[in-house]
């Protein structure tokens, strides 16, 4: 915990002068997706406040809001603490983006789109893998659906994805698995891609369908695994 506090005071310059609890559950659910605050742990009020330099009211009332996202839970006498989701909420989770995700791309309307982000995405996740950061690959792989979600021009389905993403995040942290989880989705990233750059909506639909498909059943797996040895 120490080290994430240390890198959490790098985060302070982040709220200027003008704080907010908003702008603190920005940092905060940055910090859970990238894995400083694992499923799980405990986060303290005075360790977190001193480290952002924000007032105990400020803090509480950003905890209130992640706990709204579902990304934080308080436990009577015992504090607030990273959620560690069930293979429910995990099924949950698929089951929107499929609802999102899928009817954002049947959506489009007449080609060409705008793509500069989805190919950005693409071209993060295979420099993560060159490098053999798997993580790093996962990153972006959230990257590329945030981009095909933007695509909808609609700050209300980017507000609820965001969220959306997040909890996934807290899913992936516990598989712990990145290269198998993510590796198989750069070349189908691309297939996505390379459909959408053709104006073939309903091919894109398709793929990424069966791509939703694929890494809910991939996740389960090894989610079920994983929540059953730890209980």
């Amino acid at each position: 915990m120490a080290e994430q506090l240390r890198d959490l005071s790098d985060d302070r310059a982040l709220l200027g002068r003008t704080s907010t609890a908003e702008r603190v559950s920005d940092i905060l659910r940055s910090r859970i997706a990238e894995g400083y605050f694992p499923p799980g742990t405990r986060l303290s009020e005075d360790s977190i406040g001193g480290a952002l330099g924000v007032s105990r009211n400020t803090l509480r009332e950003a905890f209130r809001l992640l706990t709204h996202e579902r990304l934080l839970v308080h436990e009577l006498n015992r504090g607030v603490f990273v959620r560690v989701l069930t293979v429910e909420d995990v099924e949950d989770i698929y089951r929107t983006r499929m609802l999102v995700e899928c009817a954002v791309v049947r959506g489009l309307g007449e080609p060409p789109y705008g793509l500069d982000g989805l190919a950005g995405a693409v071209e993060e996740g295979r420099r993560a893998a060159r490098e053999g950061d798997w993580k790093g690959v996962g990153t972006a792989n959230i990257h590329f659906h945030r981009e095909l979600v933007a695509l909808a021009a609609s700050e209300r389905t980017d507000e609820l994805m965001r969220s959306v993403f997040a909890e996934l995040r807290l899913a992936f942290h516990v598989v712990d698995e990145p290269q198998r989880l993510h590796e198989p989705y750069i070349a189908r990233n691309v297939m996505i891609l390379e459909a959408l750059q053709a104006g073939d909506r309903d091919q894109a639909e398709r793929l990424l369908a069966g791509y939703l498909d694929d890494s809910l059943a991939r996740v389960v797996e090894v989610y079920r695994r994983r929540v059953g040895e730890d209980g």
